[in-house]
C-alpha cells in the first residue's frame, strides 16, 4: 500500500492522497495545467521549476515516459499532483513509467487526489504556495514566506551549444527553453547557437548573427534586471523574437511592467486572437505574468487571450522585433502559431538582403 500523503494549501484546505513518486516532502507555489496530453513535456519544461504542477486531466501516465520527448535534460518540477496514475501504460515507444521516472528524478509525486476540487479552489482564490508531506502540517508561515527565486539562474545552460548547419544563424538565449525550439529552427534552415541568460549582448553581436530567439524560462521576468539590461542593447540591432519569458523580458526591457496573474494560463488549449486579423489561434502556453500592453510605449498590442483578454502579443515594428506569450513550438500541443517561425526567418531573410 501506498503511503498516504497531505496536501496543504496556504489557505488551510488540506486535500489527501497517496505518494507515488520519491518519498520525500516539498513546499512549492500550486498551479495546475489543462493540457490532455503532454504530461512529459510539462515535466521536463524548466518554466515549472519551483512550483507544485496539478494535471487537471483526470488520467496521467498512459503512454508511459518517452525520453525522446523531454524538453529538457531533468524535471524541474517541485512536485507533482494527479487524479489517477497509470501503472502499466500502454505505447511502442514507452521506456518505463512515470511513477519510477518521477522517483528517479527525486520528485514527489501525489495520486486519488480530488484534482477537480483542487482546480476549482486555485480558479477561485488564485495561484498559492502548498506543501506535500506525510504527516499533517501546520507550518502556514513558511507556506506563506516561501518564494520561487533565482529561477532563471537556476535553470539556464551553463556554456554554448550549437546545433544545425543551416545558412541563417541564430543565437537562442536559454532562460530555461524547450528543446523544441532549438528543433523548429534548425527543421526551418537555420544554424542554432545556444547561449546562457547572462551572455552579454556585445558578445552576441560579435557573432553577427542573422536574428535572436528571447526563450521560455520560469519565475518573476522582473526579478531579471541584468538580463534585461542586456536585450535593451540587442534592440534595434537584428531581428528579435521573444516567446514566453522572452515576450515579458523584451516588455521591461523596453520600459513596460508586467504583474502576476490570479492564476496564469497553464495547458494546450488557450485561445489567442490577433488583432490585425482577427484569426483565432489554440495555442500551448505556461505563464503565471503577463505583460501590462499598454505600458509598453514603443510597441503595439498585437494578441489577446480569447478568455481573459490579457496580452499575448507585441509588435515593435521600429526595432525589428516581435513577441508572444504562448509557444509556437507547440510541444506539447496544437500546430497552430508554428507560422510565427516562417515570419522570424523571413525578416532575418529580408535583414540579410539590406546588410
Amino acid at each position: 500500500m501506498d503511503k498516504k500523503v497531505y496536501v496543504t494549501l496556504q489557505n488551510g484546505k488540506v486535500f489527501e492522497g497517496y505518494s507515488f513518486g520519491a518519498e520525500k516532502e516539498a513546499v512549492g507555489e500550486l498551479v495546475f495545467t489543462t493540457g490532455m496530453t503532454g504530461y512529459l513535456e510539462t515535466l521536463t519544461d524548466p518554466s515549472y521549476y519551483g512550483q507544485i504542477v496539478t494535471q487537471t486531466f483526470p488520467l496521467i501516465g498512459n503512454y508511459g515516459v518517452i525520453p525522446a520527448d523531454f524538453e529538457s535534460a531533468k524535471s524541474y518540477v517541485t512536485g507533482y499532483i494527479v487524479r489517477e496514475r497509470c501503472e502499466r501504460p500502454s505505447n511502442f515507444r514507452s521506456e518505463g513509467t512515470l511513477g519510477a521516472f518521477l522517483k528517479e528524478q527525486n520528485i514527489p509525486a501525489v495520486y486519488g487526489v480530488d484534482t477537480r476540487e483542487l482546480t476549482k479552489t486555485v480558479r477561485e482564490a488564485g495561484v498559492m504556495n502548498a506543501a506535500i508531506t506525510f504527516k499533517p502540517f501546520t507550518d502556514f508561515a513558511r507556506l506563506a514566506a516561501y518564494r520561487v527565486k533565482d529561477a532563471v539562474a537556476s535553470v539556464t545552460s551553463r556554456k554554448t551549444e550549437e546545433y544545425g548547419n543551416g545558412g541563417l544563424h541564430v543565437v537562442l538565449y536559454d532562460f530555461g527553453a524547450k528543446r523544441n525550439i532549438g528543433r523548429e529552427l534548425v527543421a526551418r534552415g537555420c544554424r542554432v547557437t545556444i547561449v546562457p541568460a547572462d551572455y552579454p549582448a556585445e558578445k552576441v553581436l560579435a557573432m553577427r548573427p542573422d536574428g535572436v530567439m528571447l526563450a521560455n524560462g520560469p519565475g518573476d521576468p522582473a526579478e531579471n534586471t541584468e538580463v534585461i539590461k542586456n536585450i535593451a542593447k540587442l534592440a534595434g540591432k537584428l531581428p528579435i523574437l521573444g516567446i514566453c519569458l522572452g515576450h515579458q523580458l523584451f516588455a521591461l526591457a523596453m520600459g513596460g511592467q508586467t504583474r502576476k496573474m490570479k492564476y496564469g494560463h497553464r495547458g494546450a488549449n488557450q485561445p489567442v486572437k490577433e488583432l490585425s486579423g482577427g484569426r483565432v489561434f489554440i495555442t500551448s502556453q505556461n505563464h503565471g505574468y503577463e505583460v501590462v500592453a499598454d505600458s509598453v510605449k514603443c510597441g503595439s498590442l498585437s494578441y489577446i487571450n480569447v478568455n481573459d483578454g490579457t496580452c499575448e502579443g507585441m509588435d515593435y515594428p521600429e526595432l525589428n522585433a516581435s513577441t508572444v506569450q504562448f509557444h509556437p513550438e507547440a510541444c506539447g500541443g496544437p500546430h497552430d502559431a508554428g507560422f510565427l517561425f516562417e515570419t522570424f526567418i523571413a525578416r532575418m531573410k529580408k535583414e540579410a538582403r539590406h546588410a
